[in-house]
C-alpha cells in the first residue's frame, strides 16, 4: 500500500514539475519573444524609410532600431547572418504594410524586398501645382510636397491631368518629369489644330487654364475662349476672376472690391493681356475648346448661382444680369 502511495505520489510530483518547467519555459520565451522579436509597438507602418547607400552594417541595425522597426540589433544581427550570410543588407527605400518581427525584418532587408507598391493617383483637369502636391501628399505621406510645388510651379500648365501610377518612394523630379512628358505626348496629337491657330503655345495654354476654371462644358467653354481672345484683340482688360484663388487662395465669391486692385502678374482686373502664365494645368479638350472658339457678339459673360452661364453683348446688359441672376 506504501508503495503504490509512494508511487502515485512520485507521479504528481513529476506531473508538477514538468508543468511548471513547461510553463517557465513558456513564460521564458514569451517574455524573449515581447523583448528581442516582436515588432516594437510604435512600428512605422507604411511610412517610407531609406537605407542609405554606403551604410555598414552596424548602421543599418542602429538606424532600424531608432526607427522603431527592430527592437535588438543583437537579434537583427544574428537573422542577417542567417538569411543573408556575412552580413549582407541591401540599401534602398523601404515600405511596411504591417508590423513584422525582426525575423521578417531581416529576411527583407536582404532580399531586397522592399515592399513599394505604386499609388494610383487622379490629377482632375484644371488643378494647379499645389493643388497636385496635397493630392499626392494624401496617398503617398512620405510625398515631399514643398520641394515639388517649388520645382513645378514653373512647369504651371504644362503638366498634364491623367491618371497616374506613382511608387510610394517617388521623387518630386520624377513626378514632374511623368507629367511634362505626358503633357508634350497629348499636345502632339492636336498639333496640327495647334499650328492652325497662329498663336504661341504658353498663349493659348495660359488661356486654356482660365477657360478651364471658367467653364465646364465644352460648349460654354467655347464661347468663353472666343469672349476672351475677342478682349485681348481690343486690348480690353480680361477681368477674369477664376485667377484671384490662384493669386490669394480664395474663391471667387470671396472676391472683394480691394482684391481687384491686388498688384500682381496674374491680376486681370488691373492689367491688359494674359496673365504671366497659366494658372492651372488645363486637360486636353479645354486646349481644344480655347483654340476652336465660338465667335459671337457677346463681349461679358456669368454664372449664377446654379452654374448656368448669362452673356451679354454691351456692358449694360451685363449689368442687368447680375442684377437678375446674382441678386
Amino acid at each position: 500500500m506504501d508503495d503504490i502511495f509512494n508511487n502515485n505520489f512520485s507521479k504528481k510530483s513529476s506531473r508538477k514539475f514538468w508543468l511548471l518547467w513547461s510553463g517557465g519555459v513558456i513564460l521564458f520565451f514569451l517574455i524573449f519573444y515581447g523583448f528581442f522579436i516582436k515588432a516594437p509597438t510604435a512600428f512605422p507602418v507604411g511610412r517610407l524609410l531609406t537605407v542609405e547607400n554606403g551604410s555598414t552594417f552596424d548602421q543599418t541595425a542602429i538606424f532600424l532600431q531608432k526607427n522603431n522597426i527592430i527592437q535588438s540589433p543583437l537579434f537583427f544581427r544574428f537573422f542577417v547572418f542567417l538569411f543573408g550570410g556575412d552580413k549582407k543588407v541591401m540599401a534602398g527605400d523601404y515600405i511596411f504594410s504591417g508590423r513584422v518581427s525582426v525575423i521578417d525584418v531581416a529576411r527583407k532587408v536582404t532580399h531586397g524586398d522592399f515592399g513599394l507598391t505604386s499609388q494610383k493617383i487622379v490629377i482632375p483637369e484644371g488643378t494647379s501645382v499645389s493643388e497636385i502636391s496635397i493630392i499626392i501628399k494624401n496617398q503617398i505621406s512620405d510625398f515631399d510636397a514643398k520641394t515639388f510645388v517649388k520645382l513645378a510651379l514653373e512647369k504651371e500648365g504644362y503638366l498634364f491631368p491623367d491618371t497616374y501610377f506613382f511608387m510610394n518612394n517617388i521623387k518630386p523630379a520624377a513626378v514632374i518629369s511623368a507629367m511634362n512628358n505626358n503633357f508634350n505626348e497629348k499636345i502632339k496629337t492636336i498639333q496640327k489644330q495647334i499650328d492652325g491657330f497662329k498663336k504661341p503655345l504658353k498663349d493659348i495654354i495660359t488661356m486654356a487654364s482660365l477657360v478651364e476654371e471658367e467653364a465646364r462644358t465644352a460648349e460654354t467653354r467655347k464661347i468663353i475662349a472666343g469672349i476672351l481672345w475677342k478682349r485681348l484683340s481690343i486690348e480690353m482688360p480680361l477681368q477674369v476672376d477664376a485667377v484671384f484663388p490662384y493669386i490669394l487662395g480664395k474663391n471667387t465669391y470671396e472676391v472683394d472690391a480691394d482684391d481687384l486692385q491686388i498688384d500682381s502678374p496674374y491680376n486681370t482686373y488691373k492689367y491688359k493681356g494674359l496673365p504671366k502664365g497659366p494658372i492651372t494645368n488645363p486637360g486636353l479638350e479645354a486646349i481644344l475648346d480655347t483654340i476652336t472658339p465660338t465667335k459671337t457678339a457677346y463681349l461679358y459673360y456669368l454664372s449664377d448661382k446654379k452654374g448656368v452661364m448669362h452673356y451679354a453683348s454691351s456692358f449694360g446688359e451685363h449689368v442687368a444680369n447680375k442684377q437678375k441672376f446674382l441678386q
